[in-house]
Parts: C-alpha cells; sequence; structure tokens
C-alpha cells in the first residue's frame, strides 16, 4: 500500500506526520500571483518551490544585509508523486536524503531506468504507475488545454474563506468567484504536467522550502513586480535573450525599470480579490503603471494614503542595501510589495461609515455624536507591509560560482526600477494629501 493511503486527504503540512515514512502533502499556494513555476504550501509559515541550483546557492551566499529583504531560506525537501485511497495523485514531501539523490543521479547519468530504487525510494514512488489511468485529472496532457482542464484533485485539496476574482484586459469583471488566485492554478497545473512527462526517468525532486512571506497577513494584497531593464542571465541563449529584450522594449522594463507581473488586491466593498496577471502588466503605458498601482492601493472605498509612507521607507531602505552590493546582478528577479487588505485601520473605517450613515438618518443623536470631526479614524500605528525580492534563478555576483562574467559596481537596471517606484508613489502621495 502506498504512503499516503496511511494520510487523510485534505490533511496539509501541519496536521501531517513527518515520522517514520509518512511525509506533507503539498498543495498549491493560493496567493501566488505571478512567475511560472509552481509554488505550493508546505505549512503555514512555508512555502517550497522546484530547486534551481543556481537560486539555491545564491539563498546559501546571501550578504545578511540583504536578508532582511528577502525570504528565509529553510533548505531542502524531496518530493514525489503518490496515490491515495480514493484515487487521487497528490505531491509529498519527505526530508530530503543525499543518499537516494546520488542514487538517482547515477541512474539519469547510466541511463539505466530499469535499475531498482533503494526500498524507500521505490516506496515513495511505486504509485505513480499503479495509479497512472487517474494521472489525467491532474492536467491535460496537452499544454495547450491546461486553463481549460479541471482537476478534481486540485478542486478538492484548494481552499480559501475569500473569493478571488479576475479582471480581463479590458478590466471587466469575471461573473465567476473562485477560492484561489487564479494564476497559482494556472502555474500548478503546467508544473504537474511537466513533472509528470519526466516522471518515467525521475520519481524523486528536490524542492526548496523558503518562507511564507504572507502569512503575517489575514488578507495578504500583494503586487509583483518584475524588476530592472534586463531580465535575461549571463548564460541565457542568443534567441531567449532576444525574446526577453524584446519583452522589455515593449514595456515599462525599458522605460521604468519596472513592470508589473501579477497582483491581487482586497475589496472591501465586494469581500472578493481583484486579480492581475504578467500579460495585463506587459501592455501597460508609464500612465498604465501608475493606474496599476493605484488600483493596488485602493481597497473598493478608499485610496489606502497610510500606506505610502511604509512602503516608501522600505525601498528607499532596499534601494541603500542594493547600492552597496558591487558586482550583484539580479537578472528576472521580482519584487513582492505585501500589505493586508483588512487590517485594524479598515476595520475603524468601516465602523467610521456605518456610524456617519447613523448620523444622517438618526436626528435624535446627540450633538456629540453628530459631529463629523471624527469621520476619519486617527492611525494610532503605520499598517504592517513587507517589501521582498524572490526569484534568484539567474542571479550572479563576483566569484559565484565561478561564473565567468563579472559585474561592475551595484546592478543599476533594478536600482533605476526601484527609483522609478519610489518616484511615481511619491507624486502619487502628493497628489492624494
Amino acid at each position: 500500500m502506498c504512503v499516503c493511503q496511511t494520510m487523510e486527504v485534505g490533511k496539509y503540512g501541519k496536521n501531517a506526520s513527518r515520522a517514520g515514512e509518512r511525509g506533507v502533502l503539498l498543495e498549491p499556494f493560493i496567493h501566488q500571483v505571478g512567475g511560472h513555476s509552481s509554488m505550493m504550501r508546505y505549512d503555514d509559515h512555508t512555502v517550497c518551490k522546484p530547486l534551481i541550483s543556481r537560486e539555491q546557492r545564491f539563498y546559501e551566499s546571501l550578504p545578511p544585509e540583504m536578508k532582511e529583504f528577502t525570504p528565509e531560506y529553510k533548505g531542502v525537501v524531496s518530493v514525489c508523486f503518490e496515490g491515495d485511497s480514493d484515487g487521487y495523485i497528490n505531491l509529498v514531501a519527505y526530508p530530503y536524503m543525499e543518499s537516494e539523490a546520488l542514487e538517482q543521479d547515477d541512474m539519469a547519468e547510466r541511463d539505466q531506468p530499469r535499475r531498482k530504487h533503494s526500498r524507500r525510494s521505490f516506496h515513495r514512488s511505486s504509485s505513480v504507475g499503479e495509479h497512472k489511468e487517474e494521472r489525467p485529472s491532474l492536467a491535460s496532457d496537452n499544454p495547450e488545454s491546461i486553463q481549460e482542464t479541471k482537476s478534481p484533485k486540485v478542486e478538492l485539496h484548494i481552499h480559501s474563506d475569500v473569493p478571488f476574482q479576475m479582471l480581463d484586459g479590458n478590466s471587466s469583471l469575471s461573473s465567476e468567484k473562485i477560492s484561489y488566485n487564479p494564476w497559482s492554478l494556472r502555474c500548478h497545473k503546467q508544473q504537474l504536467s511537466r513533472m509528470r512527462s519526466e516522471s518515467k526517468d525521475r520519481k524523486l525532486y528536490k524542492f526548496l522550502l523558503l518562507e511564507n512571506v504572507v502569512h503575517h497577513f489575514r488578507f495578504p494584497c500583494v503586487l509583483d513586480l518584475k524588476m530592472g531593464t534586463r531580465q535575461h542571465g549571463d548564460d541565457a541563449s542568443e534567441e531567449k535573450a532576444a525574446r526577453q529584450m524584446k519583452k522589455c522594449e515593449q514595456s515599462t522594463s525599458a522605460t521604468l525599470g519596472v513592470r508589473v507581473c501579477g497582483m491581487q488586491v482586497y475589496q472591501l466593498d465586494t469581500g472578493h480579490y481583484l486579480c492581475r496577471n504578467k500579460y495585463y502588466g506587459r501592455g501597460l503605458s508609464i500612465e498604465g503603471f501608475r493606474n496599476a498601482l493605484y488600483q493596488y492601493l485602493h481597497n473598493g472605498l478608499e485610496l489606502r494614503k497610510d500606506l505610502f509612507e511604509p512602503i516608501l521607507a522600505k525601498l528607499q531602505s532596499l534601494k541603500a542595501v542594493l547600492e552597496r552590493q558591487a558586482s550583484y546582478r539580479f537578472y528576472s528577479s521580482s519584487l513582492l510589495i505585501i500589505y493586508d487588505g483588512k487590517d485594524n485601520r479598515a476595520g475603524m473605517f468601516m465602523e467610521r461609515r456605518a456610524e456617519m450613515r447613523l448620523k444622517r438618518v438618526d436626528t435624535s443623536l446627540p450633538e456629540s455624536l453628530q459631529d463629523d470631526s471624527s469621520t476619519e479614524p486617527s492611525p494610532s500605528a503605520l499598517p504592517k507591509v513587507d517589501v521582498r525580492m524572490i526569484d534568484f534563478a539567474h542571479s550572479t555576483f563576483k566569484g559565484f560560482r565561478d561564473d565567468p562574467t563579472v559585474h561592475d559596481g551595484p546592478d543599476m537596471g533594478y536600482v533605476f526600477g526601484l527609483e522609478s517606484l519610489i518616484n511615481i508613489m511619491e507624486q502619487m502621495r502628493e497628489e492624494n494629501q
């Protein structure tokens, strides 16, 4: 019997035992707004993503002063397919075993797919073959139809109390309300499709464990920004470099050094998230980028003016840190800006709105309660915000992994993007005082 048959369906990281042969059942991370690799929820405080060696080494060699602005690196896990008692195929994470990884690497190098695995490795991966008839429920074999494919497994395991809605390119609201950011499901299906196509040769996958940077927030509003004027790494082929340069030239990456890669913002008036994806961001003009930033800071009732100061402070601090990092290049890296869409101040705002409606209809209230001077809650403390750099699969610095190309000075393309972002937010603050 496969391992995960002893696990309850729908029980994830914090509920799954790590003892013995039992692993952690992974689920899609519902707040992923950008990127192409699927982020998986490991537990309340941790997410994981497919391991890229360069990114792992970069996390391990980060300068101390940059760690405030990056997710905490928590190590590596082994991930495999397993079937459960209901016929669904899941991704399950286990402690990373160096010996198993070496054995699997040897198998790949010698091109001997029939060689026996270690008992533990075979035990964890045999369900892929046993449940091969159910595998199409994960994703379509045709990548072009991935978006349209229904996945019972995903529908079973994704849970959220807040509905998401997608805005299309014409800014009209989709009538469908779903319980996950649509981009997270897209990435999840594509990731499973890639892994399934490789499963004949690979049984175990290495995933990075990283801090879940939104776990502090009840209703995380997330803006994913692709930073810099250049996106391709030093090792990119001529063809890939040309594609990336064209994307930059045709977007605000060239004019501002930053473009929108994804967004979700909680709306107080409707109680759901509005979402944007990278294709929306690529088509924005400079003015369109300003409007997108305004939309990200608007909760459906008001512009969150209280966010300007804490976000600007974080951006200025990050800029100062990066200006001191000589030879670093963060090609294709993203920047996340996060705040809570329903924090204490938002609750106070809603209460005051209700009080004002009461005052307008009840003239018998004492004059002291009809006084409009206290209509706005006084922010006793600045709201919590976070700013984090992510995605370092193409980053480099002098002496890193013996990279042949060495760059001089700080990453001015990234710094330029930060300066543009700071300038736009400062202008917006002045216009909305």
